[in-house]
């Protein structure tokens, strides 16, 4: 396995890449994914004036107490459905996914998963 160095590299270099062709405006915001070793942190962001609309992680009080026993996949879930539901209670149905240079797999589908259950549309 490569160093963490290469990985976060080799990550950052896809982001870009993807990047590219994600912009978030005001009618479809980009929902934006960052996963770490214990933690997912989701926010929904209008790259036109630079704001965060909505945001959820892990570390947010009302999804702690609910977080599933052991799951990260499912706690990612979790995140997936509270950011979908603040972002239908500020009026956003509709936006881009931006995974962030991680691969579509696990945590990072899970919350799309997620948020595509709670009413989200991408």
């Amino acid at each position: 396995m490569g160093s963490p160095n290469k990985k976060r590299v080799a990550r950052l270099k896809r982001k870009r890449r993807v990047r590219k062709s994600l912009f978030g405006t005001e009618e479809r915001p980009r929902l934006s994914v960052f996963r770490s070793g214990k933690h997912m942190y989701v926010q929904i962001v209008d790259d036109i004036r630079g704001h965060t609309l909505v945001s959820a992680s892990t570390l947010h009080q009302d999804i702690r107490q609910q977080l599933p026993a052991g799951g990260k996949v499912g706690a990612a879930k979790l995140v997936g459905k509270m950011v979908a539901q603040r972002a239908m209670e500020k009026g956003v149905s509709k936006v881009v996914f931006d995974r962030n240079g991680f691969l579509y797999h696990g945590r990072v589908r899970a919350v799309a998963t997620g948020a595509r259950e709670q009413g989200l549309d991408f």
